[in-house]
Order: C-alpha cells, then structure tokens, then sequence
C-alpha cells in the first residue's frame, strides 16, 4: 500500500502546519527520531488501542454436550469449552505456546482431548498437549513434541493410540505416534517425500491413514493430493491416492465411518473432491466432484456424510450419490468445526458463534461467542488501511474499523484474512487470502464487506494492494500457494472490468510487491523454494497486460523482494533480508544499495508519505532520506504483532499508522529534509 505520486513542496508545508494544530488537540507520546542522515525530527505517537480484538478460532469439536473450541492468532492460545444445554462457555484451557490450535482429537472413552498446536517458528516447546474434561478446572498437560513444528490434524485409535500430521517449512512431513501408556513420540515415517504439508489423519485397529500434498509451498516439483496408508503391525506405507484426486493439491480431510474411509480434497484449478472408500478393500471408491475449492469438516449420520465448503454446508447421500446443499439463514462464513448429534448440525464458524442447525424442523440458533463467555483479546494483525474518518485493521475473518473522530471500533465480518488493503475515496479494498479475491465495504452504503471481484483459486494469496491513478486501477499483487509462481490482478474503479496476469515474472516468482508511477506497475518477485531466481523486478502496463521491461537485482541482494515504493523518479526497494535498492526509473539502473538487517531483519513493508519512503519491520519503523537514501530510525523497538509480516500506510494528510505491539498507533514524523 502506497501514494503513487510524491507529495510536492507546497503541499508538504500545509501538511506539516495542519499536522501541528492536529498535535496539540490530541494526547500524544513525543521522543525524537534516531536520525542518521539529516538533522533532527519530531515524531509523535498516538496510540489508537489494540488493532482487532476478537475470539478467534480454528477448530472445533463436539464431545458429549460440549464444544471444545481452539483459539487461532491469540497469544496465549487457549481452548474452551462451550456447554451446548446452557449455550455458556463454562471452562477453558490455556496451552501458552504457539499462536493457533488447528487440531482437536477426542479419545474413544470421551475423557481425554487432544490439541496440537501451530507455532510461526520452532520453539523447541510441546505442541501437543491433553485436557482431562473430566476435571476441566485442571490445566491441560503437555504430552509430547513432533519434530514437524506444526500439528495440522490428530487422530485417536480405538485403542487410544495417538496419531499426528503436520509440517516444518523446507521439509516433507511425517506421520508421528503418542503412545498414551509410555508418554513418548514416535516418528514412523515420511511417506511421500514430495509433499510439502499433511493436513489430515485418520486411524482404525489396524491401520493409519495419512493425508498430504501442497497446499502450502507447491509447485517446484512438490507433490499433489496424496493418501497413504499405514499398517500398524507391519510398519509401512502403501500409497492408496484414488487417481482422480491427484490433481487436486492436497488431501484435506479424513473420516471413518464404520467400514469406511471418506476422503475429501482441497482444490485449485479444478473443485474439490469427495470419495467414499471401502476399509476392506481400498480399490473400491466412489469419487464426486463438488462446486467447492475444498471440503472439509466431516461429519455423518449413517448413510449422509456432512461437510463444508466455501460455499456453506452440504450434505452427500451415499446411497444415490448426490449433494445437497444443508439450509441455512444467515452467513456461516468460515466454518472451522461441524458435528452431528440427534438430528442436529452444530457448526463453530470463523466469525466466533455456534450455529445449533435442527434439521428436522429447518430452524438454527446462533450463540455470539463473546457474549457466552469466550475471551475476548487482541490478535496479531494482517493489513493496515486509512483514510480521514477511518482505519481498518485485518484480522483473521474480520476486519476492524476504528473511527478516527470516535474511538469507536466495530468489527467488521470478512472470510479469511485481509493480507493487505486500500481506501480509496472513503471505500475500503482489500485482498482476501485464501482463494476470496478482491472485497470492499462503503461505510456510507454496506452493513458489511462483500466480495467485489474473484480471480482464480489457484492464485489464493493476496499480498500487495495499492492504486494506480492514472489508469484508475487497484493492482494486487499474489501468490499461488498450491501451483508456485504467482500473478498481478487488475479491478478498475470505473468500469469494473478486471483481469488476472499469471506468471508476470516468471514460473516460480510470485509477485510480493506492487508499485505504480505514471501508469506503469512495478512488480517485485520473490521465490519460496529453496533453488532459482529471485528478486527480480518487472516493469508492467497493467493496462495492456504486458512486460515493459526487467531488470535483476544485484548478486549482494540474494534474497527476494519483501516491498517497494516509489519517490519523484526513483523505485525504492527491500528485500526479505534488509537488503535495500534504488533504481532510477529514467535509466533503468540500481543507482544504490545497502544493507539494513540491523532495522529491518526480515519481512517489510514501505509507503511513500510527505514526499518520504518509510518502512516499517518486525522491530523498528525507519526512514529514507530523498536524496541520500540514507536511513534513520523513526520509532525503535515498535515490535508490531504481525501476523504474517509487517505493514504501514498513511491517510490523505500522510500520518502513519502501524502497529505497536497489539495495538494500532497513529505516527506524526517531521523530519528536518
């Protein structure tokens, strides 16, 4: 996000005289800028209160009358239990590490719950814990460690036997063993050495079922949607993938029901998959296609298996084959738990309730998390965008729009993650991850944000957001998570009209970054896989839908882009590992560089704000001087809870707004230039 035209010298006075008088309304924290180019600098601070606060979640499962519910993005992650008689949340559990609990897994007798957890990175800590509901006033007990740093899925033999899936970046993943009565875990194997990630597990007496693929990290030779099964007493793997399934990216779910196996996909350029098989013999299976981009939370009722896509919740008949969409009024939105018991559907969606769905009687009632008793508490955030009445802040299925003349902060519901966003005459764009396109939300005319425009599923993984102004285009830039690669998307504000550009760099650079000056886009690329180029700069016209020009970064900049921004003729850039570039546009030449690890260590974002390129970093906000280029710190230790990378924006007088912590700050800089 980013002002694609630099601020002249007279409008730079008049910002700086309002900003004075908007100072000494305010309370305000001053300390001077750490400058290491030109002169001193006030920088004011402001702190708006925490980002988006909410109860976030990411699973759920029903045991007896009660819902275990795992927390998503909160710090110390938690589970509750929500007592489906009362509708109250009546105890919970914190686990400590890690940041999301992705997998719940109940034993056979119902006393013991399971929950493996995600962490950003390894933390040498358990990720797997246990909680006795039969003394939930107890604290839930670390059990055990898989070398895979993050647990995706669980699973509990009849025999209470322990199963767990997951992954580690960088490498193929294993299945591992909780053996309850030793306490210790195994590794038994890695089954397809292509994958990239294990998302599901199931087990019986006999046998294990491992689901893998690459929804994360694909392309580059990594697997597809993979399903091995492994014998318990025999030790090994058999590969039992039903071929129709193989072009999807990745297995997503598993459940056994009775003397079968129900399987389901999570796709990308093609639906999602749902296939019945026979556990006696694994040869015999029914494949339907669905209209989903993935199938997951299964469930069933004797010959009806549940399950939810992105499209809400459908039932399948095994006996005639058919789906059949499961009424219900109102928006589930992300569904992360679903469950059946005594004719009633109890789905835990993304946006903190609990839907109870009668089936017979066609009639729902939903309970508010919040209000029932779920703690409430900031969460780490996503994009930042401003204007001069609001700021929106992302989170995880919601949005937060905190009112600059109020205080008042109201969420705003959003599947998936806002990864980045623009305000664009009072209209909020985002970038939705995963596979949800463009949104928008008017706060003079909508209730709540709606899609704007879709762009292909497989290109799931929206980064860059920022406006074009003279061809009045947004331009986002993406990833496919599942294909590698990635594209430029293009929605204009006047006629609608939209196109995707896939592969604009090259087949496994995706587009981390976006710039605009004088109707040309400036792209950035990076590449997640450990081989091939990276780094490389595209010019682009995003109108006709065709390269310009490119240019390599220096071999001393190794690393890809993290963030771009443009000033007068000159293309700022970082890459993930503060090194720092300017090229002069007029020339075509990097004409500077740097390296700034000490402020910027990893991830960053810039933005062009007064006629100055800032960039914020995990750790510090800082600022390049125009005609050095040199860097000065603006605010030390800022630490941004970021949830995946940082980011900055500023509204139409150029105040920064960034996150401090858990809580969104407003910064008022006046550098001496």
């Amino acid at each position: 996000m980013q002002h694609s035209r630099p601020v002249g010298r007279r409008q730079l006075l008049m910002a700086g005289g309002a900003l004075g008088l908007t100072a000494a309304a305010a309370p305000l924290l001053t300390a001077p800028a750490q400058a290491t180019s030109n002169g001193p600098a006030c920088t004011r601070i402001t702190d708006l209160g925490p980002g988006i606060e909410q109860f976030a979640l990411m699973s759920a499962l029903q045991v007896g009358d009660i819902v275990c519910i795992g927390s998503r993005n909160l710090e110390p992650t938690r589970v509750i239990a929500f007592h489906l008689p009362t509708r109250k949340v009546v105890s919970q559990t914190v686990l400590g590490t890690g940041h999301s609990i992705q997998a719940l897994a109940a034993d056979p007798t119902g006393r013991y719950l399971y929950a493996g957890i995600l962490t950003k990175a390894d933390e040498g800590k358990p990720n797997l814990f246990r909680w006795d509901l039969s003394t939930p006033d107890e604290p839930a007990v670390p059990v055990g460690r898989t070398e895979d740093r993050d647990i995706r899925d669980l699973a509990v033999a009849p025999d209470g036997t322990v199963y767990a899936v997951g992954g580690i970046p960088g490498k193929a993943p294993a299945l591992w063993m909780y053996d309850p009565a030793t306490g210790k875990v195994t590794k038994l194997g890695i089954p397809d050495p292509k994958a990239t990630l294990a998302r599901t597990v199931a087990a019986t007496d006999t046998t294990v079922f491992f689901g893998a693929g690459s929804t994360l990290a694909g392309g580059d030779g990594a697997s597809k949607a993979s399903l091995y099964a492994y014998d318990r007493a025999s030790a090994t793997f058999t590969d039992v993938t039903p071929p129709e399934m193989e072009k999807d990216p990745s297995l997503r779910e598993l459940l056994v029901v009775g003397d079968r196996l129900v399987v389901s996909t999570a796709g990308s350029t093609e639906p999602a998959k749902l296939a019945v098989m026979d556990l006696a013999d694994l040869s015999s299976y029914t494949v339907t296609p669905t209209t989903g981009k993935v199938v997951k939370n299964l469930t069933a009722n004797g010959d009806t298996i549940y399950f939810a896509t992105d499209a809400g919740l459908h039932s399948y008949s095994t006996a005639d084959k058919a789906i059949t969409p499961v009424a219900f009024d109102g928006d589930l939105g992300e569904i992360w738990g679903l469950d059946y018991a005594g004719g009633t559907l109890t789905a835990v969606s993304g946006y903190a309730f609990v839907a109870e769905i009668d089936l017979v009687a066609g009639k729902s009632v939903v309970t508010e998390l919040g209000p029932a008793g779920a703690p409430v508490s900031p969460q780490a955030t996503m994009g930042i965008a401003a204007d001069h009445r609001y700021v929106y802040v992302g989170g995880n299925n919601g949005i937060a729009r905190h009112d600059l003349r109020t205080g008042k902060v109201v969420n705003l519901r959003a599947p998936g993650e806002a990864k980045d966003a623009h305000v664009l005459n009072g209209v909020l764009y985002t970038g939705q991850y995963s596979s949800q396109g463009m949104w928008t939300y008017d706060p003079l005319k909508d209730g709540q944000p709606h899609q704007l425009a879709a762009f292909p599923s497989e290109q799931n993984r929206p980064l860059d957001v920022c406006y074009d102004a003279v061809n009045e285009l947004l331009l986002v830039g993406a990833q496919s998570d599942t294909e590698g690669g990635g594209s430029l998307w293009t929605y204009s504000t006047k006629t609608g009209k939209k196109a995707a550009y896939i592969n604009p760099v090259d087949g496994t650079q995706l587009v981390r970054a976006v710039a605009t000056r004088d109707g040309v886009a400036y792209l950035g690329g990076d590449n997640p896989t450990a081989t091939g180029p990276r780094g490389t700069l595209v010019a682009f016209d995003p109108v006709a839908g065709r390269e310009l020009w490119r240019l390599d970064l220096p071999a001393s900049l190794t690393t890809g882009t993290a963030a771009l921004a443009v000033h007068g003729r000159h293309l700022y850039g970082l890459t993930r590992k503060g090194g720092f570039f300017v090229v002069d546009l007029t020339i075509r030449r990097v004409v500077h560089t740097a390296d700034h690890r000490a402020v910027c260590p990893g991830f960053a974002a810039m933005v062009t704000s007064r006629g100055v390129v800032y960039g914020v970093s995990d750790t510090t906000l800082f600022r390049f001087d125009p005609r050095t280029f040199a860097v000065s710190t603006v605010v030390a230790e800022i630490n941004g809870a970021w949830y995946s990378g940082p980011h900055v924006n500023a509204d139409h007088r150029g105040r920064l707004y960034t996150m401090r912590g858990h809580n969104l700050v407003r910064i008022e800089d006046r550098p001496v230039i």
